[in-house]
């Protein structure tokens, strides 16, 4: 019999850290939107994040800039002006999103697999 042993999580699965620092709720879209669109001000962000209150786009724009992936450049106009960029760091992300995009091509294979799977869940079981 193979003894357990407890593992780092990080050792188990190297790519854990990069799931949780891109993939969290809000950081994947921003960072399309801004590898896509460029330079955004904050209000045409929200405006192609629909979704996203103002809240937990100020929140998470500033953990992208705090990890390096966002960089904000402040004009000290009036009234004041901030513009948020992909960094050079985001910006090497841009091939894990193009790999994400052309895999987007098996959506409707993971709907029809749900289906499938709710359908079956759903059936009267038999018994044995």
């Amino acid at each position: 019999m193979t003894e357990l042993t407890e593992v780092d999580p990080e050792q188990a699965c190297p790519i854990a850290p990069v799931v949780d620092i891109v993939f969290s709720r809000w950081t994947t879209p921003i960072l399309w939107v801004l590898n896509e669109f460029g330079r955004q001000r904050f209000v045409a962000l929200s405006r192609r994040v629909t979704t996203i209150t103002p809240k937990v786009l100020t929140q998470r724009l500033r953990q992208m800039e705090r990890d390096g992936l966002v960089e904000r450049t402040y004009y000290p106009e009036v009234p004041p002006r901030v513009e948020y960029e992909i960094s050079e760091l985001g910006r090497s992300l841009s091939p894990l999103f193009a790999a994400l995009s052309e895999w987007s091509v098996n959506l409707d294979k993971v709907e029809q697999a749900r289906q499938d799977y709710d359908a079956r869940e759903q059936a009267p079981r038999r018994r044995t």
